[in-house]
Order: C-alpha cells, then structure tokens, then sequence
C-alpha cells in the first residue's frame, strides 16, 4: 500500500510513502504552513490506496474535515496535472454528546444536506477503567474520595459488562464504609458528569462497531472544551483504549487463520499536542503513548499533527518512524525536531528544515527506508476545511493554510 505524498522539488518525481504495515507519523509545521492540508491528503491516499479495507479515524479539534465530503473543484486544474480528479470521500462526523445541545438545527441540516453522515456519539461509563474515573474528577486514590469511587466502579465492573453513571452513584450511595460527606462530594460530581450527556445511560455500543472502514471517520471535538481533563480528552482516551483492545483481539484472530471481525485502524490526530502534551499528564496520554510504542503488533497506526512539535511527549515523537515537516521557525519547535536525526540522512533535520521556501513544501524522513526527501504535497482531492476566510472567497486565494 503506497501513498502518493507529493513530488520531489529536486527532481521531480513522485515521491511515495509505503504503508502496508503500521506506521506512526508525525506531521508538523507553523501556522499556515500546510499541516492540516497535508493530514487531509494523507488520509485521502489512505482511503484509496487501501481499497476500503482499513478505518481512517480522524480526531478534529477545529472541526475543519468534514468538508472531505466535498470534491475540490476549486483546484480542477491543480489535479490534473498530477493526473487526479476532484473526489468527494463518504463521510461519517461523529459528536460526542447530544447534537442538539451542540449545534443548532440549521447548521445540522447543512451538513446533512452535504451527504455527511452525522450521529451523536454516546460513551460508555463501563469504557472507562477505576483509575480513569479517578483521573476524570482529579481524584486521588488513596484519599477518601478517591477510595470510594474506584472502589464502587471496581465493583461493578466485576459484576456486569455494561453500567451507567446512576449505576455508579447507587453504588456509592450504598457504600456502608464511606461517610456522608465524601458520599455527597462524589455524588455531585457524578451528577456533573452525567449532565454533560456524553455518557450512555442504557444502551452499549461497542466502540470498534462505531467506525467504519472505507469512510472518513471524524470525531468532532471542536464542540467540547479542552483541558487535561476535559471532554476531549475523555473521549480520545476511551476511543484509543477500546480500539487497542479490539484490534488486539482481532488480530489474534489472524494469527491463527481466523476471520477478523475487524479491519487495521489509523488514527490521525490534529493539534496532539492537547492531548499528549510534554510534560504534563491528560486522560488520553497514557492510551497514545501505548499506541505509538505497541500498535504496530496489533495493527494499529498513529498520525499525530501539530504546529508545536516541542508540545508534543518526547516518548511519542521518538517513536514515529515517518516524519512530514513543513516550515517551522521557533527554536524549541525546530530544536525538537533536530533530536529525532539520524544518521542516514547526510545532516542534521534543522538543516533540511531550512531549505523549505513555499507554502505547501515538506520534508519527508521515512525511517523504514532511512530516506529523506524535500517535496511539494500533491493537491487536494478533497475539499479542505482549514482556510480562515469564507468559503465564497476560497477561490481568490492560496488554498495552503
């Protein structure tokens, strides 16, 4: 499975990136630089390089991809001279929390009436593990409330599969060891989290049944507000703890010439920097980390993008085997992205970085076939959703952003 990434400036060939197996990647680069851009054309080449057989997954801060549904017209003539032709990709936007709490009726018609698939995503409290709970509400584990609710969701979990957050405050209101005080301070939280509306009360489902292969899967966050500890955090780390688990299962399936209830999963995640930060803990960080250092056994691959690669845990970076940087000018950014040189490549990466003149230019390290390349990204098939002016005027400008 080969991946047109764009065309060398030097020499003008096509340059490919090889992804049969799993990869994690790291796309990066300054504001206005082509970041998002270029995630959206590595998601397209995946989509049609696999033939429908893996499940791209998108985690979207800004709510910027779903535009993904739209072919890009606007660069007709861009396309065709690489030989490719506007294309719209079948899109499926999920919103974690009710939709009408989260976007207003017309905004939700408009999507819909561009074919884009749209479904409120409902998390199950039973997804989320004793010390999970306990990070959610920054509980401490050995205070007392801390104690009481991994204590109760421990409980539970051993009982039955599937529970809900009244389960969880039943549980706590017939604790006979804990005293009313810390009863009532975990019961407000607990009533907190389920006025979110982000946690299923009654059905299940079952997250690697969610995402479907052959789509453009995307998780919209951009409706949530960020923080550690937040709702998009929260999600991103049941989602990544759930898929790592099925795709395990599935893939020790294969071993034994078993059918494969599921598909190899990427996982692509803009802005990763709020979600795997340096030096800081959030729920999601530990289920990445896993990610980027166990996934490629179980066929899980990794894209983290962001404009601030020094924001980014070292313990991902060093991990990611494909770098795509475009311009960067900071010191840490640029520093950051020194350390992950090797050998093989004649020079340091800051060296390289340097050379990037234009909007759009990239280096390339693949670290499988210790190559690096300074190329143009090919153009959009796709419509791209992050511009910072008005569609109607997307025309009269530079579609790089």
């Amino acid at each position: 499975m080969k991946l047109l990434l764009g065309r060398d400036v030097l020499h003008e060939s096509p340059v490919y990136l090889e992804a049969t197996g799993s990869r994690a990647v790291l796309i990066c680069g300054k504001r206005g630089s082509g970041k998002s851009y270029t995630l959206g054309v590595f998601i397209e080449e995946l989509l049609t390089a696999s033939g429908g057989g893996i499940i791209p997954i998108i985690v979207d801060p800004m709510g910027v991809y779903h535009t993904m549904t739209l072919a890009n017209d606007l660069q007709r003539d861009d396309l065709f001279r690489w030989a490719l032709n506007p294309k719209s990709y079948p899109v499926r936007l999920l919103i974690p929390g009710d939709l009408d709490d989260l976007y207003d009726q017309d905004v939700l018609r408009a999507l819909r009436d561009r074919q884009v698939e749209v479904i409120s995503l409902k998390l199950n409290p039973s997804d989320l593990s004793p010390d999970g709970w306990c990070d959610l509400f920054n509980a401490n584990i050995n205070q007392p409330l801390g104690i009481l609710l991994f204590r109760c969701v421990q409980q539970l979990a051993k009982r039955t599969q599937d529970f809900s957050v009244s389960d969880i405050a039943k549980a706590v209101e017939r604790d006979e060891r804990a005293n009313e005080v810390t009863q009532e301070a975990l019961l407000n939280r607990l009533e907190a989290a389920r006025a979110w509306r982000i946690f299923s009360e009654h059905t299940y489902q079952p997250m690697d049944a969610i995402f479907r292969p052959g789509t453009v899967n995307i998780v919209d966050l951009s409706r949530l507000e960020s923080g550690p500890r937040g709702r998009r955090n929260l999600t991103v780390s049941i989602i990544a703890r759930n898929l790592f688990r099925a795709r395990s299962d599935s893939r020790l399936r294969e071993e034994f010439g078993l059918a494969s209830p599921m598909p190899r999963v990427w996982l692509a995640i803009d802005e990763a920097h709020q979600f795997i930060p340096t030096g800081s803990s959030t729920l999601a960080k530990q289920q990445l980390v896993r990610w980027a250092k166990e996934g490629r056994q179980p066929g899980l691959s990794l894209v983290v993008a962001s404009q601030q690669p020094s924001a980014i845990d070292h313990e991902v970076l060093s991990q990611c085997d494909v770098i795509l940087s475009h311009k960067l000018t900071t010191r840490d950014d640029v520093g950051a992205l020194n350390r992950l040189s090797q050998d093989y490549m004649g020079g340091e990466l800051q060296t390289f970085i340097k050379r990037l003149n234009r909007v759009g230019e990239a280096i390339l390290v693949d670290d499988e076939r210790e190559t690096v390349h300074h190329l143009s990204i090919r153009p959009r098939q796709s419509r791209h959703g992050g511009s910072s002016v008005a569609p109607a005027e997307e025309d009269k400008l530079d579609l790089w952003g």
